[in-house]
Parts: structure tokens; sequence; C-alpha cells
């Protein structure tokens, strides 16, 4: 008989998130499972009851039922203890458990004899696992909604506007953390014409910060923050100080800040110090987003947006919440994913199996056994840094490219020329000697003017081929501007009049055409 998946209403207050949502429970059902969701799970996420019963979900009026019925269980939240004591002995919870952090709550799934896998603890750093990835979606929701609620809290625009009643500067924001959080409100607030600045501990993050409109802010001070599973680590003493004297500065001319540094398993770490809140200007703003693990501020008040010398402090707990239809998505079909994993054999059972790395890394408690924390990851080798190359062996003779030519070389060359031109210069006519010298002139300045040209919006090509064009326009513009402009001497032939004249139509087709060729191209990469 197939399982039966439960999906409760979250009791935490203000929690409006539900574990999945209809359009998921229909791919469950064709996974091999029931489904059955709580009245009224659903609805602050605008799900309503019956848009479940249409894909075939049963709803269920109380959480006694649902709790005793169900073989496995999606949650947002952890679960309270009373929950946990309605649970069906032997049956599976999945979701947000945080094991560190809620001891009793482990020892109550054990004592059930349960199976519980944490979301939290999956191993982040599997590729496979991306899919499967909640803390990653849900920080995405809570980064954007955290630069919403900086904005509505914010007295001012964020973009920088010139109109008749006056000029407005653009807002500053200051984002500390670049994690999966703080790229989402980086992203979000130089959307909206903010002038965004980041700092992170982890150096490899500096482009990802950059590649969304921000700007990266680097501590004086050489050391390695990434802590592995897409977290950083605790820093040194001096990392530390060198990295509060470069937070006063920041956070003393920024607008908002918003804050998102989290450590696993640890308190928030506290970046923002009262003294630094002085500093602002009166009307700024931060968000904390580590709020509920006590805050990056020293001034935080969980749960609340609090007003303290005269900036207001935002320690909402509930960032993902408040996108709750949204967040609700993404996660079910985290969750989704997950179960698919569980089930590939789309028979309505799941198998936890060990050795799957990434089932073992979130499975917490199996069977009423403790079995976190998991083992570590064995991530394969790098692969062998490629021998380099020997260097080449010195010719004995002429030189390679690039390379300069030997004097001895030089001097041939030379030689050579002066030879033949003394030749020319015995036997030729007068005349097509001065032809000669000039022509001979000519390819010099051409070859220095043309290779000197620097490439500027062009490609190299096209910066060549422009500087081609402009010597053979000067040379067209000698023979048609003396019948122009009625001077005397030597008047050229109809013909060559006429291919100067075409000479100066198809160089001027090829510049003009090649600056509005590149015009469109740069276009093409405006917003």
């Amino acid at each position: 008989m197939p399982l039966r998946i439960g999906v409760p209403l979250e009791t935490t207050p203000g929690e409006k998130r539900v574990a999945t949502v209809p359009d998921v429970v229909a791919k469950l059902i064709k996974l091999g499972f029931s489904v059955g969701v709580q009245s009224g799970a659903g609805a602050a996420a605008n799900c309503d009851d019956d848009s479940y019963r249409a894909v075939g979900a049963e709803v269920i009026d109380s959480a006694e039922a649902l709790w005793a019925g169900s073989d496995v269980v999606f949650k947002v939240r952890p679960p309270s203890l009373d929950e946990v004591a309605l649970m069906r002995e032997g049956s599976t919870l999945i979701g947000f458990v945080w094991p560190a952090q809620n001891p009793e709550l482990m020892q109550a799934l054990q004592a059930k004899k349960a199976t519980a896998l944490a979301i939290d603890a999956l191993p982040r750093q599997l590729s496979r696992a991306q899919k499967m990835d909640a803390l990653t979606s849900q920080a995405g929701v809570s980064g954007y909604r955290a630069v919403i609620e900086a904005a509505n809290a914010f007295g001012r625009f964020f973009n920088g506007q010139i109109t008749a009643a006056g000029k407005v500067p653009p807002a500053k924001v200051f984002i500390a953390g670049a994690g999966v959080a703080g790229l989402a409100a980086i992203g979000t607030a130089a959307n909206l014409g903010a002038i965004v600045r980041a700092n992170d501990t982890r150096a490899e993050v500096a482009d990802q910060v950059v590649s969304l409109g921000g700007e990266f802010v680097k501590v004086d001070y050489e050391e390695e923050g990434s802590g592995g599973g897409g977290y950083a680590k605790v820093m040194s003493e001096g990392f530390q100080a060198a990295q509060r004297r470069m937070y006063a500065e920041q956070v003393k001319d920024a607008d908002i800040v918003i804050t998102t540094a989290l450590i696993p398993g640890k308190p928030a770490p506290k970046l923002i110090t009262a003294e630094m809140v002085k500093t602002m200007r009166p009307g700024s703003v931060i968000v904390d987003m580590a709020a509920e693990q006590g805050g990056n501020c020293e001034l935080t008040v969980p749960g609340e947006a609090a007003v303290r010398h005269g900036v207001t402090i935002i320690g909402y707990t509930d960032l993902a919440s408040r996108l709750a239809k949204q967040s609700s998505t993404l996660y079910a079909t985290n969750l989704l994913r997950l179960t698919e994993e569980l089930c590939k054999a789309k028979d309505g059972h799941l198998d936890v199996n060990f050795d799957d790395q990434a089932i073992r890394g979130l499975t917490v408690v199996k069977a009423g056994e403790l079995t976190w924390p998991a083992p570590p990851i064995q991530m394969p080798a790098p692969p062998p840094k490629p021998r380099a190359a020997a260097a080449p062996a010195p010719k004995a003779h002429g030189h390679g490219p690039g390379e300069p030519m030997s004097a001895k070389s030089l001097v041939t060359v030379f030689g050579v020329g002066a030879a033949l031109f003394a030749l020319v210069g015995a036997f030729a006519p007068a005349s097509f000697l001065a032809h000669f010298t000039v022509f001979v002139l000519a390819c010099f300045i051409g070859y220095m003017v043309i290779w000197n040209v620097t490439p500027s919006l062009h490609t190299p090509l096209m910066s060549v081929t422009n500087a081609i064009s402009s010597i053979i326009a000067i040379g067209a513009l000698i023979q048609v501007a003396p019948p122009l402009m009625g001077g005397g001497g030597d008047r050229p032939s109809g013909l060559i009049l006429g291919l100067s004249v075409l000479a100066l139509v198809l160089t001027a087709v090829n510049m003009f055409g090649g600056f509005a060729v590149t015009r469109r191209m740069l276009a093409m990469f405006r917003k």
C-alpha cells in the first residue's frame, strides 16, 4: 500500500508558508503517494482547500487526524514537541529541523522511532543537491524581501532623480555578506537604482557582486574566509578588527545597511555595534537578516522594527514568509525533488539510501537512531595541474614571432634595401625616382599609422580597416579637391576623378557603417 504524505498547518506565529502547493501535489500523486492537507494549511499562501481537492488531495479538518494518519509529514518550520507527540510511531518527517539548535526535538523524534530528514542539513557542496537546496531558495526570497522592507522604511527614492522640484541623490546601500541572500539583495537594490557596496569574507564572491551591479569592498587583511558548504568560517581576531574598521566607514556613509552573516551552529556574529549605529544619518535603515540567530547588529530586536538613534532597525524573522506564495512554491519544489530521489521506483514508498551522499547528509534520525552529524563528504580530488611546457631552445639564427629583430638581421635588411634603392636610382629616370621615394615613405607612414591604432569600442579588425579607409579618403581628397576649389596645376583626368569619388563613397560607407554597427551591438547590452 502506498504511503500517505501529510501537510499540516504551520503553528509558528506569523508563519504563512505551506510545505507543498497544489501544482506539486499532483506530481506527488504521480509518484504513487496519497496526499492529505490540513484544512487552511495553504490559505495564507493563496492556496485554498478547493485548489488542493481539485488535484486529488484529501483535506483533513484536524491536526490530530492528519499527524496520526500520515506516514510522511512535510513541514516548513521544525515541529513543536506537542506536534511530535501526535506523530505516528515510525513515520517520517521531512522539513527544517536545525538539529544543533533543537536537542529536545531530536530526542523526541528518537523516542517516536521516527526518521527525520532535515532539509537544512543537505550537503550543499554536492552539485546534484542544488535542486533540493531549500536553504538557497528561501534565502533568495528573503534577500529580495529585505530590500523591499528597507525601501518601505526609507524616506526617499532608491534611484537618483533630477526633477523640477529639485535633485534627489541615489540611496547608498551596504550589504554585509554576499551569500545567496546577500546576492539577491544586491541585485534587487541595484535594479532599483541604488549605489550598492558589499563585503564578504570569501574573496571568490567578488566577481558575483560586480556582475550584479555592486561594488565589492575588500577588508585590508589577507585571510581566506570560506568555511565550506556555502557558508563562511569564523575569522581570526586580526581580520575581525580590520573588518570592524571597514564596517565603521561603510555604515557611516550608507543610507541602508543589510546584514546576512551567519555561521552554522553558532550565534550570528556581531558586525554592527551601537556606536556604528550612532554615526548613521537620521532616517537610515538597517535590515538584520540574522535576527532569528541573535542578529548581526547589537541593537536588533528579533521580530520587530525598532528605532534607535533615529535609525530604523528591522529584525523581522519571517522575511521569506512575507512572500508566502513564492517561497511556498519554491520550497514545495525542493521537497518534490527530494521525494523523487527517495522514490525512484515511483511506487509510493521511500528508500532512505545511505549510499547516496546527499540522502545520508540530510538524514539526522533513522528509525529512532541518531545519525547526525553525517560523516564528512568525500569530494573527488582536483585534477592534476598540467606540467609547464619546457622553454624552447634559443635559435641560432633568425628570430621567432613577436621577438625583436637582431642587430645583424636589421643591418642585413637595411643593406639589401639600400642596394635596391641605389640600383633603381642608377637606371630609372628622375621622375620615377621622385614618385618611388614618395611611395616608399607613404608605405612606411601608412604602416606606422595603421598598426598603432588603439581599438576603442571596436574590434581590432574594425579599427585597422577604419585607419586604412582614412588614408584612402585623404588620397582621394587630394585628387578631388583641386577641381572643386578651382585651383591651378594639373587636373586629374575624368577616370581618376571618378575613381577618387568612388573611393570616397566606399570609405565613408565603411567608416560610418562600422560606427553604426558598433552602436547597435552596444545597445544589445544596455538595460
